[in-house]
């Protein structure tokens, strides 16, 4: 884990980056199950570090949550959120969420997931998904 980038919120409280991704097979979302805080269901997703681009921060996270390479992305949610808090803290985030296409196969990081696993919109409704998720979801129209 990097050093997440900081920033300050629209209230001047301190703001962590982050971005999540979208990714759809299909009619089922690519999920993971955290390992750690925030616990629950999500897309994958993670803290831009300090000095790294949106881009780069998303074809990380993806790489090191499931395994699998970034092969086209879309920002469809760009938006600052409170409250948010993540396991160092910090109670305000600005997201970058994008839609995005990968190939390879999945290989599950043990250090940070409890599973990785593709899940349709039902399944979803169902599963005790992390808040942030619940919100992006809702917002995407897909629960």
């Amino acid at each position: 884990m990097g050093i997440p980038k900081l920033g300050r919120s629209k209230n001047n409280k301190l703001m962590h980056y982050s971005v999540g991704a979208v990714i759809k097979k299909g009619n089922k979302y690519l999920l993971i199950e955290r390992r750690f805080f925030p616990y629950g269901f999500a897309g994958i997703a993670g803290h831009l570090d300090i000095h790294e681009n949106v881009v780069d921060a998303i074809v990380r996270e993806v790489r090191e949550e499931s395994g699998l390479k970034v092969t086209s992305h879309k920002l469809i949610i760009e938006e600052e959120v409170y409250p948010n808090k993540c396991v160092v803290g910090i109670n305000v985030h600005y997201w970058y969420v994008f839609d995005c296409k990968v190939s390879g196969k999945i290989k599950e990081n043990f250090l940070e997931t409890k599973s990785v696993g593709w899940y349709s919109a039902d399944k979803i409704k169902k599963l005790k998904l992390e808040k942030i998720w619940r919100y992006w979801f809702k917002k995407l129209k897909i629960i």
